[in-house]
């Protein structure tokens, strides 16, 4: 059984997903804290339900990035975790960091990378014209969304579709693909080694990807 902890920012709706497949079984281990930037996050409030362990390391009282990291690293430490998974944690972490935790870092992003890196993606996919959408897992490296994707999970973009039914599209696709994941790392199928992901003993060459029709 993996200790995770998990890092949000905000609403926690991917947590409450990793929250519920720990619970069911689906995956195998244990989320052992949250931590939040914002005290404000309502991430706390399903921590708290759940019966976590929470704690608000708050950016605005760091003079930098390195000691609200230090911060991070000296909770981390005390729940002595396995995997760190980002659950809309809207902090870039350091080289530094993220190199210390190099293969325990996984992420989940709104778009296919390694297009639509950053923010907006939505906005950005359909101002685009793209056919296709999507989220990626993928483990967490230095420069900002370019970690190996473990896994994608694709949506066809339907004729006349809106700002807010492609996000929302895009969010229930996020909860089923990414506890699964996470599910895989927990059962020892993926692992993160060098510069390549392994999936079944098996270098990847390909992400996985599951694909929603309709």
């Amino acid at each position: 059984m993996i200790k995770i902890a998990v890092l949000a920012s905000g609403q926690g709706t991917n947590l409450q997903a990793l929250i519920d497949a720990c619970q069911s079984g689906q995956i195998r281990g244990s989320i052992v804290g949250v931590l939040c930037n914002r005290p404000d996050a309502y991430a706390l409030e399903r921590a708290e339900q759940a019966g976590l362990r929470r704690v608000v390391v708050d950016h605005h009282n760091f003079i930098d990035r390195a000691s609200f990291e230090k911060e991070l690293i000296q909770v981390l430490q005390s729940w002595q975790v396995d995997l760190i998974v980002l659950a809309g944690f809207m902090r870039v972490l350091t080289a530094n960091f993220v190199t210390r935790y190099s293969g325990q870092i996984v992420n989940i992003h709104p778009s296919l990378l390694p297009a639509y890196k950053g923010l907006r993606t939505h906005q950005r996919v359909l101002d685009s014209g793209e056919q296709l959408h999507g989220c990626s897992v993928h483990f967490v490296t230095p420069e900002l969304d370019s970690g190996a994707v473990i896994a994608q999970a694709i949506h066809p973009i339907a004729p006349h579709e809106t700002l807010e039914s492609l996000q929302r599209r895009i969010h229930a696709l996020e909860h089923e693909v990414y506890p699964r994941i996470i599910g895989w790392i927990a059962a020892g199928r993926v692992a993160f080694l060098g510069s390549q992901v392994y999936l079944d003993g098996a270098v990847m060459k390909h992400p996985v990807r599951f694909w929603q029709h309709g």
